[in-house]
């Protein structure tokens, strides 16, 4: 199997994953990404193909990165010293290999009955876990404020475990304005409410979960139709206020998956 050795940091195929690696602005404007790691490198090869190049750093891979690299031996193939290869993925220990891979835009459900709406999330790792959460829960799609981070950064996409490629995204989205032409009851989650365990949400529901620290804008607050809380056992013993906001977006999905699952 044959690499191509890059050892130089002028080189411009370097340059250019450097930013996709970094730059939101650059991921966009390409519509590519990188994938650090074995699963979810094969998460997108068995849902959309062949990914666009693979990276790999000097020395021994482990069994798991040399055997993908046989199953995709057609494929592209860059080699970078140790320290080079760092710089590109998001974490210190990595399994030792990356791929470049177009962004893929899986069609959007004409009438979706569970929704998730997320407003100026800002955290990466926060990020893929939210939407690692609403893919095991079902949830049909999720729209992205423009404050929001990047769903398809490094560190989203490690959080996402695959979810990215299962689950459709709309980002850059108007939050009142989806909300508005949403067809259902539309929930915000707060730190004081009504308790989500006496809402319906077998009828067609949309969740909206604000900033770690602002939580939700005025705006959206007045196009929602309730808000609603996760009650806590003890609150007034506890050191916290409220659940984090990848904790608190578990326990509503789930809950509504629940409830539609005892309904069949």
């Amino acid at each position: 199997m044959a690499f191509k050795h890059i050892t130089s940091r002028d080189n411009p195929v370097f340059k250019h994953l450097k930013k996709l690696a970094e730059n939101a602005r650059e991921r966009r404007r390409e519509s590519a990404t990188l994938l650090d790691g074995v699963h979810l490198i094969e998460a997108y090869y068995q849902v959309f193909g062949e990914p666009q190049m693979l990276i790999i750093p000097e020395g021994k891979s482990s069994l798991e990165a040399t055997q993908l690299l046989q199953q995709l031996q057609d494929v592209n193939t860059l080699m970078f010293p140790t320290l080079m290869f760092a710089e590109l993925t998001p974490v210190a220990s990595s399994t030792g290999i990356l791929a470049m891979v177009n962004i893929p835009r899986l069609p959007i459900p004409e009438h979706a009955d569970f929704v998730l709406a997320l407003e100026d999330i800002q955290d990466p790792g926060n990020m893929g876990s939210m939407l690692r959460t609403a893919a095991a829960a079902g949830v049909q799609v999720v729209y992205l404020s423009k404050g929001c981070t990047d769903a398809w950064s490094p560190k989203a996409l490690r959080g996402g475990q695959g979810a990215q490629f299962v689950l459709p995204i709309i980002e850059q989205a108007d939050l009142p304005t989806t909300l508005a032409n949403f067809h259902g009851k539309r929930f915000a989650m707060t730190i004081q409410g009504q308790s989500l365990y006496s809402q319906d949400l077998v009828s067609p529901s949309l969740f909206v979960v604000g900033n770690e620290g602002a939580g939700i804008s005025h705006a959206v607050s007045n196009a929602v139709d309730a808000a609603i809380t996760i009650p806590m056992a003890n609150v007034s013993t506890l050191a916290v206020e409220s659940l984090n906001a990848a904790a608190a977006t578990a326990v509503c999905l789930f809950e509504c998956q629940r409830q539609r699952s005892e309904a069949k």
